[in-house]
């Protein structure tokens, strides 16, 4: 559904006929899986500094209409300069026993175009290419009301609002995207949900909620919110790990 969606979002945009230089446009939604959950994206914005805590929580139903709820916590930080900081924890059974792990810790850095995965699992900090720029314009994922490419299905765009979250203005959105029956492989109409409340201050949604037939409901909420400029030492990479560097494979 997200590679449904990104389709929808490229098709919208308008193109001129006029060659200019603009910084590039990037429009990326929440949610969705793609090997692992996909969870909130973090631009590497300049001269937005946070630190924050997120809650994720995702349930998939069951044949029989119960469901089945994983959920983690993870800190996430940003620096001035648009680095990014970002621990990864295991998704654990909600309200058992199980304790989540951080299995990841990762450091991008727009500067210098590198972005370190480092696994506590071995303690090895892979260097792969970063390609996201301080210089490109972040937007939140939306697309306007209508009827989707070669009569596959229809988009709605709803606005909800203005609200303060976490002391932080943020506008909402919900978008509603319906697929046809057999456009991919379903004998009913597909309808996903995404609801978001976005900071125009931070460029990111501090509160989001995503449900799709193919992946269930994922909500993710921003808590501990700080928009001082984080702990350096956040950035630094963890001592005594070996460092593989994967851009020349």
């Amino acid at each position: 559904m997200r590679t449904a969606f990104l389709l929808l979002m490229i098709l919208a945009v308008p193109c001129s006929g006029q060659l200019q230089t603009a910084p590039p446009v990037v429009v990326i939604a929440d949610g969705g899986t793609n090997g692992r959950m996909e969870s909130i994206f973090i631009p590497p914005i300049a001269n937005a500094p946070f630190t924050l805590t997120l809650l994720t929580e995702w349930s998939r139903p069951f044949a029989n209409g119960g469901t089945y709820t994983l959920t983690n916590q993870r800190r996430i930080a940003r620096d001035g300069k648009g680095r990014i900081y970002e621990e990864r924890w295991l998704l654990v059974p909600k309200g058992g026993k199980m304790a989540s792990v951080m299995d990841v810790r990762q450091f991008a850095d727009p500067n210098r175009h590198t972005l370190y995965n480092c696994f506590t699992d071995g303690k090895v900090c892979q260097l792969v290419s970063y390609s996201g720029s301080t210089q490109a314009v972040y937007k939140p994922a939306t697309a306007p009301t209508g009827p989707l490419p070669d009569g596959t299905g229809f988009h709605q765009h709803e606005d909800l609002g203005v609200a303060n979250t976490n002391g932080v203005d943020t506008t909402g959105y919900r978008e509603t995207t319906t697929i046809n029956p057999g456009v991919m492989g379903n004998d009913q109409p597909m309808i996903s949900t995404r609801e978001f409340w976005y900071s125009a201050q931070l460029g990111i949604n501090l509160i989001s909620k995503v449900d799709t037939p193919q992946s269930g409901k994922q909500v993710f909420n921003v808590k501990d919110l700080t928009t001082s400029e984080p702990d350096p030492a956040l950035f630094e990479l963890p001592e005594g790990y070996k460092i593989v560097d994967r851009t020349k494979e």
